[in-house]
């Protein structure tokens, strides 16, 4: 009778913990972020050291303090391909992936717009946390979306070789 009362209490904890990660995972860090028009979605103009805000509308964002690199958001905009010929384009981007429950961000449907040439990506704002960029994606129907990616120095700083000379001191915590 013991055995089996400490195997079910085994079982019933092992389900608690896994439910418990899967909730922190997927639901428990993120928040919605609230908009700041005029600074939510910024482009690299080329050559330029600071980011310029850009017209749009429809902007939904969630982000989380766990990671750098949580940060998803879409938007609408009205901008053509020839106002954004200033802008600094990223090669190869990879759309990072989202909740389920954020509807409006679909990494597949984003990478698969890139692929065809129906969306474009940009830099958005470089090193917006140490060794992280933000991406922003603008597709030909006015859809935008937004992540972060780490840079070239981020990659190095988190897998632990030697950052160099190249990249900017890290910031004391």
């Amino acid at each position: 009778m013991t055995g089996k009362l400490l195997a079910i209490i085994l079982l019933v904890s092992a389900v608690a913990a896994g439910a418990g990660m899967y909730y922190l995972q997927v639901y428990g860090f993120y928040y919605d972020v609230a908009a700041k028009p005029g600074e939510d979605v910024m482009l690299l103009a080329e050559g330029a050291e600071d980011s310029q805000s850009i017209s749009y509308s429809a902007f939904q964002a969630i982000d989380a303090d766990s990671s750098p690199i949580r940060y998803r958001a879409c938007f609408e905009t009205d901008l053509t391909s020839e106002d954004l010929s200033a802008f600094q384009p990223v090669k190869d981007p990879e759309p990072l992936t989202a909740p389920g429950w954020f509807d409006c961000y679909d990494a597949v449907a984003i990478a698969d717009a890139l692929k065809s040439g129906q969306a474009q990506a940009f830099m958005g704002t470089k090193n917006i946390h140490y060794g992280v960029d933000r991406i922003v994606v603008l597709t030909n129907d006015g859809k935008g979306y937004v992540w972060h990616a780490l840079n070239n120095c981020g990659e190095k700083a988190y897998d632990g070789t030697v950052v160099g000379e190249e990249c900017p001191p890290r910031p004391e915590n």
